[in-house]
């Protein structure tokens, strides 16, 4: 298992369009991925889920992943967090 705190840096935080690009990224893994902030646990791989978070801009939340590619899909999934969601230049 492995745990990675990220920070929601983009301006609209996890907003529709992000979060179909999160659950995008990790639908690639086999892996289970969850995501958790404000004292909330979601499946890091449902669009619904995540939007559940509300967590918008300067969030701290935490990744953990479990399987198989864990390494892969948190590292994949940091660097979208990174990049701001590919959002901003």
């Amino acid at each position: 298992m492995i745990e990675r705190e990220l920070l929601v840096a983009n301006k609209l935080g996890l907003h529709a369009r992000a979060t179909a690009k999160l659950v995008q990224v990790l639908s690639a893994y086999r892996c289970n991925a969850t995501l958790i902030a404000k004292g909330r646990e979601v499946n890091a791989k449902s669009i619904m889920g995540v939007m559940l978070l509300a967590a918008g801009h300067g969030t701290h939340v935490v990744l953990r992943v479990e399987g198989e590619d864990e390494a892969a899909a948190a590292d994949a999934v940091a660097a979208l967090f990174e990049r701001r969601f590919d959002e901003e230049s």
